[in-house]
């Protein structure tokens, strides 16, 4: 098999929610997509943008780059994990505005 990096909006919140429970296990409370593959825009230069909240006292250096790591391997390709709190300010609109958030079941 070929490990071609994720292609579409479709199969990277497909890939992430097939492995919920793995990151899950990471502290993670919510997931969200945004940038480019969130407007269609993707090309073949793209990192994966998301935006990462952790559960209370879950919130750690190891945790987040656990799940960058994880991230990268499930989706076959870079991604830019951000967490809420380190968006700029001047930023934080546009990203609150096109943020589409996996649903993770219970």
């Amino acid at each position: 098999m070929i490990n071609t990096p994720t292609q579409t909006k479709k199969e990277v919140l497909s890939i992430i929610r097939r492995h919920q429970d793995k990151i899950k296990a990471l502290g993670v409370k919510k997931l969200g997509l945004f940038g480019s593959f969130v407007r269609n825009e993707q090309n073949a230069e793209s990192d994966i943008d998301l935006l990462v909240e952790f559960e209370t006292g879950h919130k750690s250096f190891d945790n987040f780059i656990q799940l960058s790591f994880l991230l990268e391997e499930l989706l076959r390709g870079p991604v830019e994990l951000v967490t809420v709190e380190s968006v700029s300010p001047y930023l934080r609109p546009y990203i609150t505005q096109e943020v589409e958030y996996v649903t993770f079941s219970s």
